[in-house]
């Protein structure tokens, strides 16, 4: 006789108001992280690349990047939140409260702050709130985001639908800037660019230029080192067409990694105030990007300033970087459009 020890992941009917939820495996960040992080993508920024770069801004040990460990708490909730998902929809209100190093081990938990039944009454939208913490118990990492979930049954009732308030941006004034983070002696030569935070203005937009065409062992491998078991990511059953859909995370990292050709000074990512995936990206997509300054700001730490930043994703170039249509629609061919506060010298 055969007992019930698989998971099959959670339905949408299996989520509660204020369900709590604390997610499996810890995972310890290594440097192999580092490497193959920067072996998937073609991230050249100088902070997270160099130890002795790092150390002359004061961080010391050398961090990496912000998405290595943003991945990595994500995974955690996949099992529980997202197994059965059809598709990430979003995030919000995410904050990167200190840099990740290796040997800091992470782990997550979850509450769930919202639920909606869509009109098919076949998939429902869950919000939750992830909080990843690392050995000491310090919070590293915190957001929010909303997943469609299908249903276990059709015929299953619908819950309360509770869409939770979320903040529309992070405010410069509650940016976390990393203990003993000095631009003053800034390296701009090392760092591969002389615009600092004065040379943006608002409303400027950045072709990034240069495209990456994705690969489904890539972005397989990728979401495998963050132990984000997603079926729809893998296996080619959990789709009726077939096609492993790539991992939103996978597109934001390659974007963020394009953008250093114009945003080479663009440090640290310090918050992600809202994102959204807007189309799916598959193999063999060349994937684009183009930034536009939405906001500039002066920090109260030593020479560091930040930049509010909007980056989108494309299915191939964009030269006229347009994001949305005269219908106010996005634009086809816009794969990935995310709100976040990056640090900058000034």
């Amino acid at each position: 006789m055969c007992g019930m020890k698989t998971n099959a992941g959670n339905f949408f009917e299996d989520f509660t108001l204020g369900q709590v939820i604390e997610h499996a495996t810890p995972r310890t960040i290594t440097e192999g992280d580092r490497a193959i992080y920067g072996a998937i993508y073609p991230t050249r920024f100088a902070v997270p690349s160099s130890a002795e770069f790092a150390a002359s801004v004061g961080l010391s040990p050398h961090p990496v990047e912000e998405m290595v460990g943003f991945h990595v708490a994500f995974g955690k909730t996949v099992p529980d939140v997202s197994l059965n998902a059809v598709a990430n929809l979003g995030y919000a209100e995410c904050r990167f409260h200190q840099p990740v190093v290796p040997g800091d081990t992470l782990r997550t938990r979850s509450e769930v702050i919202g639920l909606k039944e869509n009109s098919n009454a076949r998939t429902g939208v869950v919000w939750v709130r992830s909080t990843a913490t690392n050995q000491r118990g310090e919070v590293v990492i915190d957001w929010a985001r909303w997943v469609m979930v299908h249903k276990h049954s059709a015929e299953s009732p619908a819950p309360e639908t509770v869409v939770p308030s979320l903040a529309d941006a992070v405010a410069p004034g509650d940016l976390v800037v990393p203990a003993g983070l000095d631009f003053s002696a800034y390296d701009t030569a090392a760092a591969g660019s002389p615009h600092l935070l004065g040379d943006y203005g608002v409303g400027e937009r950045i072709d990034h230029v240069d495209g990456v065409t994705l690969t489904d062992a890539e972005h397989m491998m990728a979401t495998r080192l963050w132990q984000n078991t997603a079926k729809v990511h893998f296996n080619t059953d959990a789709r009726p067409d077939g096609r492993r859909l790539v991992y939103g995370g996978h597109v934001i990292s390659l974007a963020r990694a394009l953008s250093f050709n114009g945003l080479a000074n663009a440090q640290l990512v310090a918050a992600i105030n809202a994102g959204a995936h807007v189309a799916p990206a598959f193999a063999d997509d060349t994937v684009h990007a183009w930034s536009e300054v939405l906001e500039v700001a002066e920090l109260e730490a030593p020479a560091v300033g930040a930049l509010r930043l909007r980056l989108v994703a494309t299915r191939g170039r964009d030269e006229s970087m347009t994001l949305r249509g005269e219908d106010g629609k996005y634009a086809d061919g816009v794969l990935l459009d995310l709100d976040y506060w990056a640090l900058v010298p000034r």
